[in-house]
C-alpha cells in the first residue's frame, strides 16, 4: 500500500526523480542544454488541473513544444486590465505577446470536477475559490440540453465549456487581432479518461473524433 503520509509522498518524488535520471535525462540531456538558452513553443494549452490529464503526454509532445497553463476545468476569464491577480491571462499574455505562439488549445476532459461543480453545486470544502472561479463560465449552462442525462451531459457540459473559454479568449484584443489576421489559431479539444479518445472542435462549434492514424 502507498504511503500516504507528508513524508510518503515527498520519498515518492524523489524516487520518481531518480527515475528521471537514471532513464530519460541520458536521452534528453542535450535538448535540455539547447532549451536552457530559451524556448520558442509554437503552441500554449490550457488545460485541467486534474492530475488524469496530462498535455504532454496525451499530445505526444517533448520537452519545450507546449506553453502550458492548468487550471481548474481549464478556463480563461475575460479579458479585464486592471490590477487584480490574473494568472490565467498573464500566462495567455506571455504565451500569445511574448512567445508568439501559433496555435492555442483549449483542452477538456471527461468527469471535470470543475465542470461539475458548475453544473451541479461544489462541495462546501470548495465554495472560497472553486465556486466563483466557476462561475466565469455560467453560460455554459445554457448551452447543455437539459434533456441530457449521464455521461452525454458531462461531456455536454464540458464542451459547452470549451466554448466558453474559446468566446472569453477572444474578448483579448491582441488575441481577436492575431485570430482575424491568421496568425492565430483556437482550437477546443476533449479527453475521455476512460477510452483514451480525443475530440476536436472545428471553427463552426461542432466535435469529432480525432483519427488515431
Amino acid at each position: 500500500m502507498a504511503d500516504t503520509t507528508p513524508a510518503g509522498s515527498l520519498d515518492a518524488l524523489f524516487e520518481g526523480y531518480r527515475r528521471f535520471r537514471e532513464a530519460t535525462w541520458p536521452e534528453l540531456q542535450r535538448k535540455f542544454e539547447t532549451l536552457a538558452k530559451g524556448q520558442s513553443p509554437k503552441t500554449m494549452v490550457i488545460g485541467c488541473s486534474d492530475s488524469r490529464v496530462d498535455p504532454q503526454q496525451i499530445l505526444g509532445a517533448a520537452p519545450g513544444e507546449l506553453f502550458v497553463l492548468r487550471n481548474v476545468a481549464a478556463l480563461v476569464p475575460p479579458y479585464t486590465p486592471d490590477h487584480s491577480h490574473h494568472g490565467a491571462s498573464a500566462a495567455l499574455e506571455f504565451a500569445v505577446r511574448v512567445l508568439g505562439v501559433s496555435r492555442i488549445v483549449v483542452l477538456a476532459h471527461a468527469g471535470c470536477g470543475g465542470v461539475n461543480a458548475l453544473f451541479d453545486g461544489a462541495p462546501p470544502e470548495a465554495s472560497d475559490f472553486v465556486v466563483p472561479w466557476m462561475e466565469t463560465a455560467s453560460r455554459a449552462r445554457k448551452a447543455v440540453d437539459p434533456a441530457l442525462e449521464g455521461a452525454a451531459r458531462s461531456r455536454a457540459a464540458e464542451e459547452a465549456c470549451v466554448g466558453v473559454t474559446i468566446e472569453n479568449l477572444m474578448t483579448f484584443p491582441w488575441v481577436r487581432e492575431r485570430v482575424e489576421s491568421g496568425a492565430l489559431g483556437l482550437t477546443g479539444m476533449h479527453f475521455g479518461v476512460a477510452d483514451g479518445c480525443l475530440r476536436c472542435r472545428d471553427d463552426r462549434g461542432f466535435w469529432a473524433d480525432v483519427p488515431t492514424e
